[in-house]
Formats: structure tokens, C-alpha cells, sequence
């Protein structure tokens, strides 16, 4: 059975920002009804109506995490993990329209959007861990984990924190170098959770192994790239799992991970693609659950170094690429459509028109090009990719020789190896996505600024001052959505124009699920959330 749910209109943390500014604080319960419903994009299984507490949950991940560090996770697959054991100050509800209260319980905007103030919760506890037996949380904890974040994030994903004062053992302000009207959102990342001190100096590099949070699981154990097992946090400061643990377990390969939910190995596999959606969808012991992502494909092409450091070389690959071939050939079984600009279509920064702007296939011209540029018999060149992304790669290898006789050779390296090469600028070609929220900052500054070289995001050393400056007007200038956006589409024409990567897909969220799991939903970021902010899987056996 397939269920496809249509996203509501998705708006901007900026938006929220200026009614809880008018509203004088950032209140609104959040949900906790467990296997509720009703809200687009949420998928709760039909069964028992009583949930049913025990069990072991096992939900397999496309690729091996490599740390469960906040400020040093580069992945979405390490954030699923992370997200179950910590939590943040505020989070995004289901279908991503709303801030909602997490470890605040309320906040404050200053007029010039250079003062946050939040007021925490009372009653939360760290989960007992090597160094600390279950302590309090308080404002303290929250300075030092900003704090650092802010310091040191390997993605910058807390830009612009002077500091975070402690008003009172309950109360925080963060304090900004400048304007940041999307500073809410960014607080909702993963990345910026809550850890104790003791912990994180106490295991020092190793912290990443032993991630110790206030959220719904306290870390188990990590069987090296097989699996990480988290267990009920049963002093959890919200609604208790019904589950007794979770195993997270790694497969790479879909269709081995297919053959594990189907033999019953797994509960929930995520990352369906191909063939095995039609798999999945014609057992009626399972259920393919989809909704439409903001999350994008896309070949990231060096700017700094080799033969696509001449933006005529880029533009010539791009116009030999039949993007949608490509994504026909990739997902021919559904899940994504072809992609046109560095923005997924649910952002509302999106601007159509400027798909006018993107080179069309025609491989004439592109041959044209690449003679312009001194490579009329094309050249070698290597592409890195994760394993999940090998059938991109072999179709615009293909295209690659047949259209420009450029030679293609692929790199396939697992996660932790592709974040470093692609990280150093040292990747010629690379295929990568990206997953995050509506807000258009999280994609094209994280993407094309470039205090961002250096990072995962800007992998291709992408550096047009003009853009810069767009992109921090964006976010420092104003909470009006609309003038925000214009200033967006600004910075997204310049970035078309320079022809820094190949827009490949618009992709789906899909996650096969057993039918005896009841209350999973699949969300447009990626995220899984187990227990916790509303959500609270059970198991019908």
C-alpha cells in the first residue's frame, strides 16, 4: 500500500519570527497525543487503537554515520540518529509550518533581531553517562552547547552568536553579531542541542562514540559499521517512549535493505528507491510511505582547480547532461522529479522563472563550448559519490563520454570519506544532496557563501562577493518574507549564471514500513523522529 501526502504551503521561520515578536513570546503547546493525526504529511499506521508499550524498533539507514557529535555530524543519516537521544530549544512541527517549544518553553525577539531570550524548562535531566550520573539541565548547559556550536561546527550551523548570556538558571539570551532573522530555525538543527560539559571534555574526540543528551533515548551501544542501539530514556522530561529500544541499523545496499524489511530483519526501511518502491508497494505486509522533500540532488563541480575551474567547461557538462534521462533512468519507479535550481520547490524562496536560466540539454553547443575552452577531445576527470549515489554517477558518466568524450572515473567511497574530500575542495565532480527547512538561508548560504568554503555545503569553492552580500542582506535587513525572497532570487540568478554544479532531482522522503509499526511518520526534512515533539511509535504485534 501507498500512501502519498501533498505538503502544506510551507512558511518561513522569519514569518514566525515577527508574530511571536508582536506576540511577546514564542508560547503555543506543542503536540502530544501519541499516533495523532491530521496534519499534512503525516502518516500514522491503522491497527490497535490502544498503543501498546515494549518492543524493539529497528529502522535501517542508508549510510554508516561516523559521529553522533553535534558540532561535527555532516549527515542526515547521523542526524537521525542524534535527534532521538538530544534535544534542541525549539523544533519544527510535522509538516515543517511552525516552531514549536522543545527544551524553551517560550522566547523573545529583540526590535533590531540581535537578542533571542529563551526560558527553559524545569524539570529535564541529562541521561546518567560516564562522567555526570543524570544531572539537572540548566541555562548554563544551554550557553555551553551553544556556545560551542557556535565555535565549532564543521557546517557553521549557529553563524553569528557573540554569546549567550545566562540570565538565570532558566533563562538564556543569545546574543548576535548582527540582524539574523533566521536564527529560530537554525536552533531547531540537530547540530545544536543540549550536551553536558563532563561528558564532552570528559571523552574528549571520542565524544562522537558516546553522545549523551535530555532526549527520549539514552545511547546503548555501536556496533561498528553495523549498528547503534539507543534505549528508552525512562527519566525523559516528556511523553515516554512505548518503545524499549531502537537499533539503527546500517545497510548500504537498497536492495539488500528491501530483502532485510521483507524477511523481517528490519521494521522500517528508509531511502526507498527504484525498483524496490513497486516491491514494497505490491506486499500487503507493508505500507511505502512518501511525501514530497525539501531535499535536492545535485553534481557539485570543482571551481578552484582542474578543467572546471573555467566556468565554459561547466556549462558545457551541463548542457551534455539529459537531466531528465538521468532522473528517469535513476528513479523510473517514482520519487523524484528533475531539479532546475539550487532550492528545493517547497522553499518558499523558489522562483520559477529562473529556470529559463538553466542550460538546456543540447549537446552540440556543449561541444562547442568545451572546444572554446582548449579541450576539444575532452579530458579525464574522477567523480566521488556514496555508495547510494553509484546509479547517477554510471548515467552521467555515460553521457559524459558519448556527448564530450570525457572520461569519467568513479570514486565510490563511504560517508565519512566523501564529507572530508568534498569538505577540502579536493573532489573534481561530486554527487551529493541536501535536506533542511523552508527557509531558503539553510540551502543557499549554507551552499554559496563563502564563509562556507571550507565546508561540506560548498564543496566546489563557490565565491561571488555580489552573492555574499545578497545573502547576508537576507537574513540581516528584514523578517518580511517577501522582501527576503527578492533578495534570495537575486542571489539565485547569479548563482545560475555561474554554473557552479548540475541541478539533478527534487527528491522524494519514502521510507518502507512494516505494518505492525504504528505512529511512524515520514517528514519532507528527513528527519525520523521516534518519540518525542509529538510523535511516539508503537509496535501491534
Amino acid at each position: 500500500m501507498r500512501k502519498r501526502f501533498g505538503p502544506k504551503q510551507l512558511f518561513s521561520s522569519a514569518m514566525v519570527v515577527m508574530m511571536l515578536a508582536l506576540a511577546g513570546c514564542g508560547g503555543g503547546q506543542s503536540t502530544t497525543d501519541s499516533g495523532s493525526s491530521g496534519t499534512s504529511g503525516q502518516t500514522t499506521q491503522t491497527g490497535s487503537e490502544q498503543p501498546k508499550d515494549g518492543g524493539s524498533l529497528t529502522v535501517a539507514l542508508s549510510a554508516t554515520p561516523k559521529t553522533l557529535d553535534p558540532i561535527k555530524y555532516t549527515a542526515v543519516y547521523e542526524s537521525n540518529v542524534m535527534r532521538n537521544i538530544a534535544d534542541t530549544l525549539v523544533v519544527y512541527n510535522q509538516d515543517l509550518s511552525k516552531i514549536e517549544p522543545s527544551l524553551a518553553t517560550e522566547w523573545k525577539v529583540s526590535d533590531d533581531l540581535k537578542v533571542y531570550n529563551f526560558k527553559l524548562r524545569d524539570d529535564v535531566y541529562f541521561q546518567p553517562g560516564k562522567f555526570q550520573e543524570g544531572r539537572k539541565m540548566t541555562a548554563e548547559d544551554v550557553k555551553y552547547s551553544l556556545e560551542r556550536s557556535a565555535k565549532q561546527s564543521a557546517m557553521n550551523r549557529l553563524r553569528g552568536v557573540e554569546k549567550v548570556e545566562v540570565v538565570n538558571e532558566h533563562e538564556v539570551a543569545l546574543h548576535l553579531t548582527a540582524p539574523n532573522a533566521a536564527v529560530l530555525a537554525a536552533l531547531t538543527d540537530v547540530g545544536n542541542v543540549i550536551v553536558p560539559r563532563e561528558e564532552v571534555e570528559g571523552w574528549g574526540d571520542d565524544f562522537g562514540q558516546h553522545l549523551v543528551g535530555t532526549g527520549p533515548f539514552t545511547f546503548d551501544s555501536w556496533g561498528k559499521d553495523d549498528f547503534i542501539k539507543v534505549k528508552r530514556n525512562d527519566k525523559y522530561w516528556g511523553e515516554k517512549s512505548h518503545l524499549d529500544s531502537v537499533t539503527f541499523k546500517f545497510i548500504t545496499d537498497g536492495n539488500m535493505m528491501t530483502n532485510a524489511l521483507r524477511s523481517g530483519d528490519i521494521d522500517i526501511a528508509t531511502d526507498i528507491k527504484g525498483q524496490n518502491r513497486a516491491i514494497i508497494e505490491k506486499d500487503d505486509k507493508f505500507s511505502l510511505l512518501t511525501t514530497p522533500g525539501l531535499s535536492i540532488s545535485y553534481l557539485g563541480m570543482n571551481m578552484k582547480e582542474g578543467p572546471t575551474k573555467d566556468v565554459k567547461v561547466r556549462e558545457a557538462m551541463y548542457s551534455a547532461t539529459d537531466v531528465a534521462a538521468l532522473i528517469k533512468g535513476v528513479y523510473q519507479w517514482g520519487g523524484a522529479d528533475q531539479s532546475f535550481l539550487p532550492l528545493p520547490k517547497g522553499s518558499w524562496g523558489y522562483d520559477p522563472s529562473l529556470e529559463a536560466d538553466v542550460p538546456k540539454y543540447d549537446p552540440e553547443k556543449a561541444k562547442k563550448l568545451l572546444a572554446e575552452a582548449g579541450y576539444p577531445n575532452g579530458f579525464n576527470t574522477e567523480i566521488y559519490v556514496a555508495q547510494s549515489r553509484v546509479p547517477e554517477a554510471t548515467i552521467f558518466a555515460t553521457q559524459m563520454k558519448e556527448n564530450l568524450g570525457i572520461n569519467v572515473e568513479i570514486k565510490t567511497v563511504e560517508w565519512g570519506t566523501f564529507s572530508d574530500i568534498v569538505s577540502k575542495g579536493k573532489a573534481p565532480l561530486y554527487i551529493a544532496g541536501w535536506t533542511w527547512y523552508p527557509d531558503p538561508d539553510f540551502f543557499l548560504f549554507q551552499m554559496f557563501h563563502s564563509k562556507q568554503i571550507g565546508a561540506l555545503g560548498n564543496g566546489y569553492g563557490f565565491n561571488n562577493p555580489e552573492v555574499d552580500k545578497l545573502l547576508d542582506r537576507a537574513t540581516g535587513e528584514t523578517i518580511d518574507e517577501q522582501k527576503r525572497k527578492e533578495l534570495y532570487q537575486q542571489a539565485l540568478k547569479l548563482i545560475v549564471q555561474e554554473r557552479p554544479r548540475i541541478e539533478l532531482g527534487n527528491i522524494d522522503i519514502v521510507a518502507g514500513i512494516s505494518k505492525k509499526v504504528k505512529g511512524f511518520n515520514v517528514k519532507a526534512d528527513s528527519s525520523i523522529v521516534i518519540a518525542g515533539g509529538g510523535t511516539n511509535v508503537w509496535l501491534d504485534k
